[in-house]
């Protein structure tokens, strides 16, 4: 890892001069957004094990299930309060075509999963299915739209079956057990259309968008927020054409980012050193550059900000676990991915101006996920516990932080900062902090404008053992759990100020009253 100012100066007078970090927490500040509570939305594709074995398990199975759904899943997502859950894709949604989703499941035909490991997709999952399972957990639904294979009329008839109340689409959807629409708000117009999504020109897919849009209608009070198919990372020129080419009928611009150092090479989800491990957090909080420049593009072509960001998928992704099927993208979830997870809530949730929503992938079983699954068995990974924990700041209102801005680079020069802080205030205040460092303890000092603490809890999330073995720490099956949050203590409170120790590579979230 290369040496910055900061550090040289510590090794000249001693490592407390790093160690102490002095953070302003502005809790009277006016006029500050509210953090939607869909920035800490999820993502679910039929892709390898995330909706079979993972979400869906049929009503027969001998794991216990709430008519077809995992139970355990159902239970472990409810404690999320998941807010938004988009799919079918991802890649698979510009193949699939919803009418193969629907009826008696005996009559539901086969195809060929082409995009992610060539397996059967027997299509026992579908709009019913996923529907019910959003709406039976409180979850907003977000519709992947298939433009790259499909057709206007195939996806306007698909908005018409879910959410109009007569008709023949609605006589349809009752024959197949469902009488009432559901109510569908978000609306996802083709996904990664300039790749795997149809391979499509900016220019050309904004003239699709435009025709797609327009047949999309609003049945019966239902009404569309309609995304279209945005950049990925760096790819400033898309954003540019869309925002000066479409001008109305859109609500949302996607973007997508994925932490990977070299797609060639991915690397391991458990097996690391310390350069990787910072290398990995360079790139992931490179996110607050390139939402910043999409976000600047926005702003010429739309000043008052009535189109949103949405980051609608994110995350690290490493090689597949061995001897599990390449496409199927199975990856172990270690501290690191916990990390990951907390600096870039922690990014998102100071730029809510214009970014609305994140969905990362994904939910169970694929890449960055919430949820392992083998067989009966369940592992709640670490980045699960970081949106568990952070979903205190779900619908609250952002509380603005100043602190220096002390920064290390990685081994491939990345900058990453050697403290992430955010904070919000609903009816209590929440600072969420995460401390990447693998061997140095940080003493932060949180000094409040008015509030003067009276009472404090918190949760602390660090893994097992020293230095980078502590961020390799994964939970496994068989209740193997190495990685877990336990209740934080080592804070103290005078006046205005709360001092707070954070060990090595830790991420904490306190609420201060």
């Amino acid at each position: 890892m290369k040496k910055t100012l900061t550090t040289l100066i510590a090794a000249l007078f001693g490592a407390a001069l790093l160690a102490q970090v002095k953070v302003a927490v502005h809790e009277t500040a006016a006029d500050q957004p509210v953090i939607p509570k869909e920035i800490y939305g999820q993502f679910a594709e039929h892709l390898g094990r995330c909706i079979y074995d993972g979400i869906w398990v049929g009503k027969d199975s001998p794991i216990p299930n709430v008519d077809g759904y995992r139970k355990d899943l159902v239970e472990a997502i409810r404690e999320l309060k998941v807010p938004v859950l988009r799919w079918p894709g991802g890649c698979f949604a510009d193949e699939y075509h919803w009418r193969d989703g629907i009826g008696p499941l005996s009559e539901r035909p086969k195809m060929i999963n082409s995009n992610w490991g060539g397996t059967v997709e027997d299509n026992s999952f579908g709009t019913h299915e996923f529907l019910n399972f959003c709406e039976m957990l409180g979850i907003e639904p977000y519709i992947s739209g298939n433009v790259g294979s499909g057709s206007v009329e195939e996806l306007a008839k698909w908005v018409e079956y879910m959410t109009a109340k007569g008709g023949t689409m609605a006589d349809l959807r009752a024959a197949n057990g469902r009488k009432d629409p559901w109510k569908v708000k978000y609306l996802g117009v083709g996904n990664e259309s300039w790749g795997c999504g149809g391979n499509m020109t900016p220019e050309f897919y904004s003239d699709q968008y435009r025709r797609y849009a327009t047949y999309c209608r609003n049945y019966d009070g239902n009404r569309l927020y309609k995304v279209a198919s945005g950049a990925s990372d760096y790819d400033y020129n898309w954003t540019r054409v869309l925002m000066n080419n479409v001008r109305s009928n859109i609500s949302g611009l996607s973007l997508h980012y994925y932490t990977v150092m070299n797609w060639g090479h991915k690397g391991s989800a458990t097996d690391f050193d310390e350069d990787e491990y910072y290398d990995i957090l360079g790139k992931a909080v490179e996110i607050e550059e390139v939402l910043h420049n999409h976000e600047a593009i926005m702003d010429l072509y739309d000043p008052n900000r009535r189109i949103d960001l949405l980051l609608d998928e994110w995350g690290t992704w490493f090689d597949v676990e061995p001897g599990t099927n390449p496409g199927h993208l199975y990856q172990q979830n270690s501290m690191r991915d916990a990390m990951v997870a907390a600096m870039s809530l922690n990014i998102f949730n100071k730029h809510t101006a214009r970014l609305k929503m994140a969905n990362i992938a994904q939910m169970v079983n694929v890449l960055q996920a919430m949820i392992l699954t083998k067989g009966s068995e369940i592992v709640l990974t670490p980045t699960y516990h970081v949106f568990r924990m952070y979903n205190v700041h779900q619908d609250a209102t952002s509380v603005p932080v100043t602190m220096p801005s002390d920064s290390l680079a990685s081994k491939s020069g990345r900058l990453f900062p050697t403290l992430s802080v955010s904070a919000s205030k609903s009816d209590a205040l929440h600072v969420s902090l995460a401390n990447p460092s693998v061997d140095e303890s940080k003493t932060v000092d949180l000094e409040f404008d008015a509030l003067k603490p009276a009472v404090v809890s918190g949760e602390i999330l660090r893994g097992k053992g020293k230095g980078i073995e502590a961020v390799k720490s994964h939970n496994e099956f068989g209740g193997k759990t190495a990685v877990s949050p336990v209740p934080f203590k080592d804070f103290k409170m005078s006046g205005r100020t709360l001092k707070v120790t954070l060990p090595p590579a830790s991420v904490v979230v306190l609420e201060v009253r």
